[in-house]
């Protein structure tokens, strides 16, 4: 779980719960903290292996999108370094209250989960500096560019690119220890081409460090792409043909298995233009 270095002042750190990955990227004027576990106490050990790592100060912190297990360390790093600015996509940091409280309710009602008083323990603390697009931040001898790349994962999804190490940080719209993350306020058919612009941010050497899982390359991110936009299509071709949606999950071939898949499918139905929905076959 300690942080590891895989470009050039770009460490990442790979924990256990819900193997999820924060990373620093550091500069002349300190680093930068991209994404902050999924609780106080969580992001309080993180805390501590930025000191142990002995690279300067933490000047920032940056949420790829608004789930918890992203940005329910802010105000841990919040108390450990000051306030500090914490970056996100405006759609993510106006919704990050709502998706705090949404993952606080499932907790409180697993009393098994060995997570759960330290979910419940934690005040949300959404981002306070926003944008809409792009944006750069400087960190003394380098720019780190925060580009929204569309809707996927979620609405307010973003990526971190260091452009002088060629790095990526992909966020939730790479994954890499399990299929891509399909819920609720994911946006299955525009997915593939934010990807598109994604891949367009990188080189054949670039390191893509995804949210979840171990660090990949360009040919790991266009694989899954394909396979995102196989889903869309698949989505796109079968409501075209008038298969209803209750029908839909058994009535073709995926390249993920049928239960990571249930929101994919429903979503992609309800974004469909009308014209491209026939009426549901008899």
């Amino acid at each position: 779980m300690s942080f590891r270095e895989v470009a050039d002042r770009v460490w990442v750190a790979r924990h256990e719960w819900f193997d999820v990955n924060v990373t620093l990227v550091g500069g002349a004027d300190g680093l930068l903290v991209v994404d902050t576990h999924a609780s106080d106490r969580a992001a309080r050990a993180v805390v501590d292996d930025v000191r142990r790592l002995g690279h300067g100060e933490v000047v920032a912190v940056v949420n790829t999108h608004e789930h918890f297990d992203h940005t329910f360390g802010n105000g841990a790093f919040r108390r450990a370094y000051g306030p500090i600015p914490i970056h996100a996509h405006e759609v993510a940091a106006a919704a990050t209250l709502e998706a705090g409280a949404r993952a606080q309710q499932e907790y409180a009602a697993d009393p098994d989960d060995p997570h759960r008083e330290e979910v419940l323990g934690t005040e949300i603390v959404p981002a306070d500096h926003t944008f809409s697009s792009a944006r750069a931040l400087d960190l003394g001898d380098r720019l780190v560019e925060l580009v929204h790349p569309g809707r996927g994962h979620t609405a307010g999804d973003l990526v971190v690119r260091v452009p002088d190490a060629d790095v990526l940080l992909a966020g939730d719209l790479v994954e890499e220890s399990a299929p891509p993350s399909y819920g609720p306020d994911s946006h299955p058919m525009e997915w593939p081409l934010s990807l598109d612009l994604v891949l367009s941010l990188t080189t054949a050497d670039s390191v893509v460090v995804p949210g979840h899982g171990a660090v990949v390359d360009r040919g790991f991110v266009e694989e899954q792409r394909g396979l995102i936009g196989v889903v869309a299509e698949t989505v796109r071709d079968l409501a075209g043909r008038g298969v209803p949606l209750e029908r839909a999950l058994a009535d073709a071939e995926w390249p993920w298995p049928r239960e990571h898949l249930v929101h994919a499918v429903r979503r992609g139905y309800e974004h469909l233009p009308r014209a491209q929905r026939r009426l549901p076959l008899v």
